[in-house]
């Protein structure tokens, strides 16, 4: 075998189970023997038969087709990676307790054991440099690990210091924008209003002047905007960052699956990684206000952007306050939902601040 094989699982070892694909394995390596199916002394039929399997068994039983040691050395030829033998730790049986405070992991055990990345090196190169196959990946990715201080994704630091980012910085950065745009949608119900690019400043000195009306409305486009947000925040996190079973297995989706989500599944008590980086949320949000800018008037579409920011910000703010703080009764269920979802089950239980998407697209996560 070559120094630096492919790690693989059972899982991708069945599906290879045609004679166009024909897969095996055999104490801890996985063969392709496609190309042999014809030359088999005993043909091709025994093969075929046990394709997507392992032949371990059936190769040393003389009741079936016993093997001589040069066959061992043939099949060698037909290596393409290996089996992975990696720990679980989500488990059905999972239990979420108001004290929940995992171990540190040893990250030498860790990586030794798993072969999956080394926690004590920048992990976003080991990402897009794999050996290993989605299927692992996903496996892996989703077993959570433990570190005292925050793991690097980046070797420089002028990179590293884009992917941390504390909970309060979401606030004063997205704070303020929906104030903004609650008040310019304000104004727009009141009266026209020059465009953004032109005069960006609002004339606040006419605040009091302005009717109760266009508040109303501003208020009604703000509390859409809220609904629309949870409906968001559910399908995004759903249909974007589990996109597991759809993801491409090529290292530039691996990678890209690992810096949008997969690292808070594998570092979920990070406390710099648990809110989305500013630039990242601009990614993320623009397509969307501008769809919105597009559908409705400018005055609508500035109040329900706002409130979907609003709703962006205590979002952000919750997630990370259900990983790391004490809290009221209501949010100490949400947590121990959300930590069901890193610890238990996460093909469940995708809502942060609710459950009522869950609920509506049966994907609620009982505990």
């Amino acid at each position: 075998m070559s120094k630096r094989v492919r790690i693989l699982t059972a899982e991708d070892v069945e599906v290879h189970n045609k004679p166009s694909s024909c897969w095996i394995s055999r104490a801890g390596k996985v063969y392709d023997v496609t190309n042999f199916l014809q030359d088999h002394p005993g043909g091709d039929e025994l093969i075929i038969q046990y394709a997507g399997k392992d032949v371990d068994e059936v190769m040393q039983d003389p009741n079936e087709h016993e093997h001589s040691d040069s066959a061992y050395d043939m099949l060698d030829e037909y290596v393409i990676g290996r089996l992975a033998t990696g720990e679980a730790t989500v488990r059905e049986d999972w239990e979420a307790t108001d004290d929940f405070h995992p171990d540190n992991t040893d990250a030498s055990r860790d990586f030794e054991k798993n072969e999956f990345l080394d926690l004590r090196k920048p992990l976003l190169r080991q990402v897009w440099e794999a050996n290993f196959s989605k299927t692992y990946y996903l496996q892996q990715v989703h077993q959570p690990r433990h570190l005292p201080e925050s793991a690097r994704l980046f070797g420089p630091e002028y990179l590293e210091v884009f992917t941390r980012t504390a909970w309060y910085v979401v606030p004063v950065i997205w704070g303020p924008i929906a104030a903004y745009l609650f008040l310019r949608s304000v104004f727009q119900f009141t009266g026209p209003l020059p465009n953004f690019s032109v005069q960006p400043r609002l004339p606040i000195e006419y605040l009091p002047n302005v009717p109760a009306e266009s508040f109303v409305k501003t208020l009604l486009c703000f509390f859409l905007g809220n609904v629309i947000w949870t409906l968001l925040e559910y399908t995004l996190h759903r249909f974007l960052f589990h996109v597991d079973f759809y993801l491409p297995d090529t290292p530039a989706f691996l990678t890209l699956h690992f810096l949008m989500h997969g690292i808070h599944h594998y570092l979920p008590m990070d406390r710099l990684r648990l809110v989305m980086p500013p630039l990242l949320f601009f990614v993320l949000e623009t397509p969307f206000t501008q769809l919105a800018y597009v559908l409705f008037p400018p005055a609508v579409a500035n109040g329900i952007i706002s409130g979907a920011f609003t709703f962006y910000v205590l979002y952000d703010c919750m997630h990370y306050a259900l990983h790391h703080s004490k809290l009221p009764q209501y949010m100490r269920d949400m947590k121990k939902y959300h930590l069901a979802h890193h610890y238990k089950n996460f093909e469940l239980g995708f809502g942060v601040t609710s459950k009522i998407w869950d609920i509506v697209f049966s994907t609620y996560l009982p505990l």
